[in-house]
């Protein structure tokens, strides 16, 4: 396992985060009542954990059953001293008094006295923002609550436009960030490097779900990134700023560690193998006339349509033949989700795109249709 320091909180974590999002059962109602195949799991992953180096949990009260689990199987049935291990857990409280009734949820239903880590949950948005950074807000009380040593340090995970992130960085009030970036996904490379400027912690959320499904790639991908495995690419391109400390593996069984091992050592810069595969995975972009378009101009359209996002996947798609990540996501996606935010494309909602923004030689209303017309799902 490699360490490394966790910006300003001055931690030395490991780079492979144990996650808490991906248990059997886990998103079942009631949150408390946890079935023993989860905890049987649970018990098998976060043993492998601690033997394989990692000192790094991470839940959240979203996560429904995995702050209660976490709690039994940690302090009841493997009975780790809580000195051994860094707990991350997250939650969106809308008020002071909601924030410090959750936290002391949050501290019982994991059985300790103290959060190493707490982020506020979801700043995705501007009006999420708003709420999380308010006077007299929740991320003022949790401040607060660190001040009383119950939180040791606070920060903030997102799904927001770069702006929103980097406004929320500037704000001081965060020591650490939970942020997406990955090979398929860099848009948030200046978000990083302003966190880096600011001295946080940077975790990265899911690279192998989020980051492409990278656990089901299809056959061009894994012949590009081979030796490697797209997962263990994936992990070694992100690793390879210093600046990122830790990602979360969502690992829920032994393979997954197994194959945890091959991405170390986790240095950098890239060995000159990694950097020919880098090359490689760009050069794929070059298959279609207009992969390479972004569409940033064209963000919060009139249409509603999240244009960049929906241009992200068809290259995705069009260049990896990664056609079911594709459909995942554009099907995640919904009108005010601050989550996977964003309208269809549908040919009524292509025809109120304001074009006025976007270059007259890109296709843009016949690409978005055709990204729809592959990825939709009728229910």
């Amino acid at each position: 396992m490699n360490y490394r320091r966790f910006g300003k909180t001055e931690k030395n974590i490991s780079v492979i985060t144990l996650g808490g999002m991906r248990y059997l059962h886990g998103w079942e109602d009631p949150r408390d009542d946890i079935p023993q195949d989860t905890l049987n799991q649970m018990v098998e992953c976060t043993s492998q954990a601690f033997k394989r180096g990692i000192n790094h949990i991470e839940t959240a009260y979203g996560y429904k059953k995995s702050e209660h689990a976490y709690g039994i199987v940690l302090n009841d049935i493997l009975k780790i001293p809580r000195d051994n291990y860094f707990l991350m857990t997250k939650g969106y409280p809308q008020t002071a008094d909601e924030t410090k009734q959750r936290v002391e949820e949050q501290l019982k239903a994991l059985k300790t006295d103290y959060f190493d880590f707490y982020a506020w949950h979801g700043i995705n948005n501007d009006e999420k923002f708003q709420v999380a950074c308010k006077s007299g807000g929740p991320v003022e009380t949790l401040l607060k609550l660190k001040e009383e040593g119950i939180i040791k340090h606070v920060g903030f995970s997102t799904h927001a436009p770069v702006d929103v992130i980097l406004k929320s960085i500037n704000t001081d009030l965060f020591e650490f960030i939970n942020l997406h970036y990955y090979y398929f996904f860099q848009r948030n490379l200046a978000a990083i490097a302003q966190a880096e400027v600011k001295d946080m912690g940077v975790f990265i959320i899911s690279p192998n779900d989020k980051g492409g499904q990278l656990f089901n790639a299809p056959d061009k991908l894994k012949k590009i990134t081979s030796p490697l495995t797209p997962i263990q690419w994936n992990a070694k391109f992100c690793l390879r700023l210093p600046s990122v400390h830790t990602l979360s593996f969502g690992m829920t069984e032994i393979s997954h560690f197994d194959e945890m091992e091959g991405i170390f050592p986790a240095k950098y810069p890239l060995s000159l193998e990694e950097q020919k595969i880098y090359l490689e995975l760009d050069k794929q972009i070059l298959n279609d006339p207009y992969a390479a378009y972004e569409g940033y101009e064209l963000s919060n359209d009139p249409s509603g349509i999240n244009i960049p996002e929906v241009l992200r996947l068809r290259r995705l798609w069009k260049c990896y033949d990664m056609l079911d990540f594709g459909r995942y996501r554009y099907n995640m996606m919904h009108v005010n989700d601050s989550w996977v935010p964003g309208a269809f494309a549908t040919k009524e909602n292509i025809k109120k795109i304001d074009l006025t923004r976007a270059p007259k030689e890109i296709p843009i209303k016949d690409l978005l249709l055709e990204a729809h017309e592959a990825f939709y799902k009728h229910k």
